[in-house]
């Protein structure tokens, strides 16, 4: 069985785990931490970076440092993981779930206005396989309406759109580190603060209210509790397995986009002929490889396929059911117009496997996503 995801290790993570224990700080906020605030600034030219134990975690401190309170609301898309609405609901706020767009499956910048209210306070945006969400018309919209902007990359490290690295455009960002994205360490996350008048709460909402870090720098002579938060740091065995995972960063990313582009090139004659769809990345977008999909006709035809590639051993998943579809999307959020392109894509769209190590099955996924092809056109014509 060729699986869907096998996480990926450059072979340094045990030994830094190893230093990490050697040099006796194992809970958070150690050495191998520092390194991996410093490469994330350094590559997103972030004002600040925070690891966290889970890019849910790093939304959650999102939505601490808006203040929301009950009632207010926060424009997404529906077509995301629920982490990015759950971060909000805990808070008391609404989301307001509008479409995405139909080329990138990112949130359709044309929907957004029609959606704000004097309840507002924020865009979350969801930039979806690592492609870069229309930030600049976003940006625009934000500031005439004195909303802030929360980037949700966290599929998007080392992507950018028009040469900024995604999650450092808006006010704050975050990126997931968790075993199926790009650079992983099992869990983990970071909240890219880019707005300065954050960075100091960010800090203190992250050591669970206190002013810890302050005490640390000799700011202060004791450190106490003086605001909300809660115990947001990861481990430093998570840091450390991390750190070797950002040194590789760059070469990770290259070797998946040349899998991403294997797969793109074999699937284009059947988009020509009108079977599929590919994906679509924009002249503004530089994509880092995080996923392979492929659109087809109708559910029907998706739950075919997956399960014929299951029988020929190959691996592949649908993707989000819409938020705002689900139990928890009708009580606590509300949509904004039909949503008719979050529908077709959740219905539509099936994911590649695509790991590092995958190029050598390539050969054995093309001919299990032909036959899959055709045995659900065929099944479908009946």
């Amino acid at each position: 069985m060729i699986p869907f995801n096998r996480p990926y290790m450059t072979g340094r993570e045990l030994d830094y785990v190893a230093e990490a224990h050697r040099l006796g700080h194992l809970s958070g906020d150690g050495a191998f931490t520092k390194r991996c605030h410093e490469w994330l600034q350094v590559n997103t030219g972030t004002t600040k970076s925070l690891l966290t134990h889970s890019c849910t975690a790093a939304l959650e401190m999102s939505a601490l440092l808006l203040d929301l309170e009950p009632g207010d609301e926060i424009i997404m898309p529906s077509f995301t993981f629920v982490s990015t609405a759950n971060a909000f609901v805990l808070r008391g706020a609404v989301p307001v779930f509008v479409d995405v767009r139909e080329d990138t499956l990112n949130l359709d910048e044309s929907q957004i206005e029609g959606a704000i209210t004097p309840r507002t306070k924020a865009i979350c945006v969801v930039h979806y396989a690592g492609v870069g969400c229309e930030m600049n018309t976003i940006m625009a919209i934000a500031a005439r309406h004195g909303l802030k902007v929360i980037e949700d990359a966290a599929q998007g490290i080392m992507a950018t759109y028009k040469g900024r690295p995604l999650g450092g455009i808006g006010n704050l960002g975050t990126f997931s580190f968790h075993e199926t994205k790009n650079v992983i360490a099992g869990e983990g996350g970071a909240l890219l603060v880019n707005d300065a008048r954050f960075c100091e709460r960010a800090e203190i909402i992250r050591e669970k209210g206190t002013n810890r870090s302050n005490f640390f720098r000799g700011q202060v002579d004791k450190y106490t509790w003086i605001d909300v938060g809660s115990s947001y740091l990861p481990s430093e065995i998570i840091a450390a397995f991390l750190a070797a995972q950002l040194e590789e960063a760059t070469s990770i990313t290259q070797r998946r986009l040349a899998i991403w582009d294997s797969y793109h090139a074999w699937a284009s004659d059947f988009e020509r002929d009108g079977r599929l769809r590919r994906p679509v990345i924009p002249e503004d977008c530089n994509h880092n490889a995080h996923m392979y999909y492929l659109l087809l006709p109708s559910l029907a035809h998706r739950q075919t396929f997956i399960s014929s590639l299951k029988s020929h051993g190959v691996g592949a998943v649908f993707h989000y059911v819409p938020l705002h579809a689900t139990p928890a999307g009708l009580r606590h959020g509300r949509a904004c117009g039909e949503l008719q392109v979050t529908k077709w894509a959740s219905d539509c769209l099936v994911r590649l496997p695509l790991w590092l190590g995958v190029d050598v099955h390539l050969e054995q996924i093309f001919s299990a996503c032909m036959i899959a092809l055709q045995e659900a056109e065929k099944e479908c014509s009946r």
